[in-house]
């Protein structure tokens, strides 16, 4: 087994290769959540990078809980203007005949204040982080919560509708259906929260109603966390658990990732308080990538295929995590920002894929004294980040990468889009 190998999910549907796009905010849709010709031009660059499958960023089921200003939305059915967007989209997007699938989702309490200062959530418990940028969520009842697994389905069934070729439902980094999973988070006491059980019973639900809609034939993903990493949080155990019943599910594939914004772990960045150490039997391979022991734990126990995202740089590591059976998928983030063309490369015999992240600072040599304390290193890993959005931005308005900005450029920029389309969208809702 090597990364140029098709892969056939269990519904039937065949990936041409073992490397995906991996989700990716991109924050280019227009004020009202429709897809733009920017959208169109970045996924049909990615398209023609090579990767068997291509994953969207966050497609949000709810106007008023955006993971960022820019998101795609589908909380309604569509007018044809958004159809007719949405095609547009998803036919850049696999013009080379590779898969392209939307990832929805919910922010649930990781919305930020500027969007909704009060974001709906499994419990009102706010968000441990330093700021104020997120505000006291409000509680869910019984029956928004089963409004909105009613949502994720049928955003689901207009995406699939639209063009997609699949689709990936978001149930990790903190967002609302990991929320739900987390006994941080969900402190409820209905048959919602208490149990495991209970806890995933709004993914189950949300699972089910999407294969209800989309039939037996189209890829349904979940992306999950291996844990949440925080001391009481979603743990190695659970997300063992939780796996095997989206295997009983039907669940074509799922991608292993794991943290919250509190805990940053998909970014490779410390939380501001101590990681919870998780044990799974220790490989090489995790020097490079993130989750990957975590996926040859689950591997073990499952027979679902496996997508595996988060620091894979080089093919050696990539086709050992295949043959060794940590994986079924290797998911290629970052390195699709400066390299699109990245999968072609690997597939042609590139043996190392460019580490840019490492070369990226916001703090100037003056002031590196201040990476000593925790807060100043998150702040930087955050703006690094920023700095991935910038290229997202210039690839999907000019076709090309930007590498020569700074990461203080480019946290300004990114922030005065988001807030500029924020005030152009409440503008367009007076």
């Amino acid at each position: 087994m090597n990364i140029s190998h098709p892969l056939t999910l269990p519904c039937g549907a065949v990936l041409s290769n073992r490397i995906a796009k991996a989700a990716m905010t991109e924050g280019l849709a227009d004020i009202h959540g429709r897809p733009t010709a920017e959208l169109e031009k970045l996924y049909g660059i990615w398209s023609d990078g090579g990767a068997g499958l291509h994953l969207s960023g966050n497609v949000q089921i709810d106007a008023d809980h955006l993971e960022r200003p820019g998101n795609v939305i589908i909380d309604a059915m569509p007018d044809e203007e958004m159809r007719t967007a949405m095609k547009r989209w998803t036919a850049a997007a696999t013009r080379n005949g590779n898969h392209f699938w939307a990832q929805i989702s919910h922010a649930g309490r990781q919305t930020m204040k500027a969007v909704n200062p009060r974001p709906q959530a499994p419990s009102a418990v706010k968000l441990g982080l330093p700021g104020g940028q997120f505000g006291m969520p409000v509680a869910l009842t019984e029956e928004e919560i089963l409004r909105l697994i009613s949502r994720f389905g049928q955003a689901a069934a207009v995406c699939q509708q639209t063009g997609f070729t699949g689709v990936q439902i978001h149930a990790a980094h903190g967002y609302l259906i990991s929320q739900f999973l987390s006994p941080r988070s969900n402190l409820r006491e209905d048959r919602w929260g208490g149990s495991l059980e209970n806890r995933a019973r709004f993914l189950l639900f949300t699972v089910n109603t999407v294969r209800q809609l989309v039939g037996a034939e189209f890829p349904i993903s979940v992306k999950l966390n291996s844990a949440d990493f925080q001391r009481g949080g979603f743990a190695f155990e659970d997300s063992l658990q939780v796996a095997r019943w989206l295997q009983d599910a039907g669940v074509d594939l799922i991608e292993i990732s794991g943290g919250t914004y509190e805990q940053p772990k998909l970014l490779g960045i410390e939380g501001m308080e101590a990681e919870e150490v998780q044990t799974v039997a220790a490989t090489t391979l995790a020097r490079e990538a993130y989750f990957v022991d975590f996926a040859k734990a689950m591997k073990n126990e499952l027979s679902i295929p496996l997508m595996v995202t988060g620091g894979f740089r080089s093919a050696s590591a990539m086709e050992q995590a295949l043959k060794s059976g940590a994986a079924d998928v290797i998911g290629l983030g970052r390195p699709m920002c400066v390299l699109p063309e990245a999968p072609k490369r690997l597939l042609g015999g590139m043996a190392m894929l460019p580490r840019t992240e490492n070369q990226l600072k916001l703090l100037p040599e003056w002031l590196a004294g201040l990476r000593k304390f925790k807060m100043a290193r998150g702040i930087e890993g955050f703006a690094v980040q920023f700095w991935f959005y910038s290229q997202i931005y210039a690839l999907g308005r000019t076709g090309r990468t930007k590498l020569d900005t700074t990461v203080f450029a480019a946290m300004r920029e990114v922030e005065a889009y988001q807030k500029n389309w924020l005030k152009e969208r409440r503008a367009s809702r007076v």
